[in-house]
């Protein structure tokens, strides 16, 4: 796998075929059926040449090539080039959504065996934000990387228990991100769900968020990470208060 040493923006696949692929965004990129667009995603709702990622003076360009089952853009259609942000969600037709990271938010995106053990040891990686040794769930914000440490999970060939890492892949989406990033900057305490709805959606658009839509939110988020480490529920319902992180130690 290619690693990303330098400091480029980047494009993750999130849902659909192209789940926990991630380009880096050096030049023009052009998201198609066709076999020669950079990204090729084989899915009969997507055109030859869907849409394009050019870099400008301004950022990151997004625009729809004209394609049959359109490109959105956090939600919305777009039918003018805009200019993308960090976290902003992509979705070409309904067959592939990507999330797109800027530049300043990116860091090297491949971790082999070499580069994990430092994480486990407690160092800080190259370029990136310090990892608690000690928790079970770990959040690099940078590069919008979560992973579960699962002690004594299986079994080496002289039988004694080992301790395994397990990124969560594909990752996270931008809401997922934002809503437990929310809660891990606050482990141990109760954030408010109108904090949380806040952070997740922005201040402008948090009048309209619907408490269930918080919901909905939390139980996939819950999903993601119980789905990896199903002994521990992380995300916790303080009634009438609002949600905690529980990250417990990784020998408790």
């Amino acid at each position: 796998m290619e690693r990303y040493e330098e400091e480029v923006a980047l494009l993750v696949g999130q849902s659909g075929p192209l789940n926990g692929q991630r380009w880096a965004l050096r030049s023009t990129v052009i998201i198609g059926r066709d076999a020669s667009c950079e990204i090729v995603v084989a899915d009969r709702q997507i055109s030859r040449q869907h849409a394009k990622f050019s870099l400008t003076t301004n950022g990151v360009l997004l625009e729809d090539l004209d394609s049959k089952n359109g490109t959105h853009w956090n939600g919305k259609p777009i039918y003018e080039p805009v200019i993308v942000e960090d976290g902003d969600v992509i979705q070409v037709a309904l067959a592939q959504q990507f999330v797109f990271l800027s530049s300043d938010a990116t860091v090297p995106l491949d971790i082999s065996g070499d580069d994990l053990q430092p994480i486990l040891s407690g160092a800080t990686p190259a370029n990136s934000a310090k990892l608690d040794p000690n928790v079970r769930l770990r959040l690099e914000p940078r590069s919008r990387r979560v992973w579960i440490h699962l002690p004594g999970k299986n079994p080496s060939y002289d039988g004694e228990m080992v301790e395994e890492v397990k990124e969560v892949l594909p990752p996270l989406s931008a809401f997922q991100f934002r809503l437990l990033k929310q809660l891990y900057d606050n482990q141990g305490q109760v954030v408010s769900r109108t904090a949380l709805i806040a952070g997740v959606w922005g201040e402008e658009q948090a009048v309209e968020v619907s408490e269930q839509a918080l919901d909905a939110l939390v139980r996939r988020l819950r999903e993601r990470l119980t789905s990896i480490d199903p002994t521990n529920k992380y995300i916790i319902t303080v009634r009438g208060h609002g949600l905690r992180l529980e990250n417990p130690p990784i020998h408790a």
